[in-house]
């Protein structure tokens, strides 16, 4: 007779908030102060069948991803939105042709579709150990909030910049790089 509990949950804690660690390979100024970050949503689209009595949706063959969105404090020099920010300016070169080619010249860029960065956000359990890796394929900025400067406020607030990324896919994976369907 088979254990009934064989295929319950075998860790009964639960996932904290405050346990991530955010990377990227080509901007690593950007890591030190990440605040927050969100696995973005993903969907599949339907089709629908015909039927004599009605339409039925069936799942459809293509995922849909949702944005990357990662909040940073901003340090005091502002170096890590400015990595941002010329990440941005670089990819859409708003005044010049060369701002692109700069770009891709003094971040030692290869090849122009290397523009692009692979990230991965680390999910900690309660020790701060990692438990799970989200890999972010070919990830590039969108948007990036202004920074609101204020004489009057009485409260010191230090200013925390949001970013949002596209991507290709993404993928979670076990702490050992195997995916979550193979044995661990």
């Amino acid at each position: 007779m088979a254990n009934p509990f064989s295929k319950q949950i075998s860790n009964r804690n639960f996932l904290s908030p405050i346990g991530f660690k955010f990377t990227l390979a080509k901007f690593p100024k950007v890591t030190f102060f990440s605040k927050s970050a969100r696995i973005p949503e993903i969907s599949l689209n339907t089709l629908q069948q015909s039927n004599y009595l009605k339409m039925i949706d069936v799942p459809g063959d293509q995922l849909n991803y949702g944005d990357f969105t990662l909040k940073f404090l901003v340090d005091e020099n502002l170096e890590n939105y400015m990595e941002i920010h010329n990440w941005l300016t670089g990819l859409g070169f708003p005044e010049t042709t060369s701002q692109y080619k700069n770009f891709i010249t003094e971040n030692q860029i290869q090849d122009s579709k290397n523009a692009f960065c692979d990230g991965t956000l680390r999910i900690l359990n309660n020790n701060y150990k990692d438990v799970g890796l989200v890999k972010f394929k070919d990830l590039y900025p969108i948007y990036l909030n202004s920074l609101e400067f204020e004489a009057q406020d009485s409260d010191l607030n230090y200013f925390t910049a949001e970013v949002n990324f596209k991507y290709t896919v993404y993928t979670i994976l076990r702490p050992d790089g195997t995916t979550y369907e193979s044995e661990p």
